[in-house]
């Protein structure tokens, strides 16, 4: 293993690094983070040098053991590969699939379409745009978790799917998305936020977090 601290290329806001802040906090590595501003300069990650951590101009992105990895979960397997413990994927096989389902659910089906860049798109209709995807992502989402949760998102133990989960409800209180219509979200949401590592990696309690917004 390389001896060097790991760097995290992360933005206080960022959904997509919040999971992986997450990971790093309940593993239990030191890292050093560099802030992208994705509103400043229009847009730290468009500069040439951020482009050439990450080509596809996103956060987050690790520096970690001598490579440089981009896309949340593909950096939180690697972590779950070279750092097991705790584990964020179960080991029974079917709980080990339900963790993907539900993490797949949201990185790909929810997050993708209010993400920022689409919402640059959308001009006016923003707010609203942002709204329907996450309300359709969480009508099935809520079906999902009514099947497969305990305390958590799958069973009792803290899965790579509530790394996923707290970021998004975070994204959805933002956009003022009603939750009334899903309970198991909220419920799953409310215990993971007294966790301590869903704490420290809080937007709030970030390096980059401006004043106004800091916890």
């Amino acid at each position: 293993m390389a001896s060097e601290k790991p760097i995290l290329y992360s933005y206080f806001r960022s959904s997509c690094s919040w999971r992986v802040r997450i990971a790093l906090a309940l593993k239990g590595i030191a890292y050093d983070q560099v802030p992208v501003n994705l509103l400043k300069d229009g847009g730290q990650q468009l500069s040439a040098e951020f482009k050439a951590v990450n080509p596809m101009k996103q956060v987050p992105a690790l520096k970690i053991d001598g490579i440089t990895l981009s896309q949340s979960l593909a950096i939180i397997h690697y972590l779950e590969d070279t750092r097991p413990n705790p584990r964020l994927l179960p080991q029974d096989p079917k709980k080990r699939a339900q963790v993907r389902m539900i993490s797949d659910h949201i990185a790909s089906g929810i997050q993708p379409l209010q993400n920022l860049s689409v919402l640059k798109q959308m001009g006016e209709r923003k707010t609203e745009w942002a709204q329907k995807c996450i309300a359709s992502g969480f009508q099935a989402l809520e079906q999902v978790l009514q099947q497969t949760a305990g305390r958590y998102c799958v069973g009792d133990e803290v899965s790579m799917a509530d790394l996923c989960l707290v970021p998004q409800v975070a994204n959805a209180e933002r956009f003022n998305v009603d939750l009334g219509p899903y309970p198991t979200i909220t419920r799953i949401n409310k215990a993971l936020l007294e966790l301590e590592a869903f704490k420290v990696s809080h937007p709030s309690r970030q390096p980059d977090t401006p004043a106004e917004l800091r916890a």
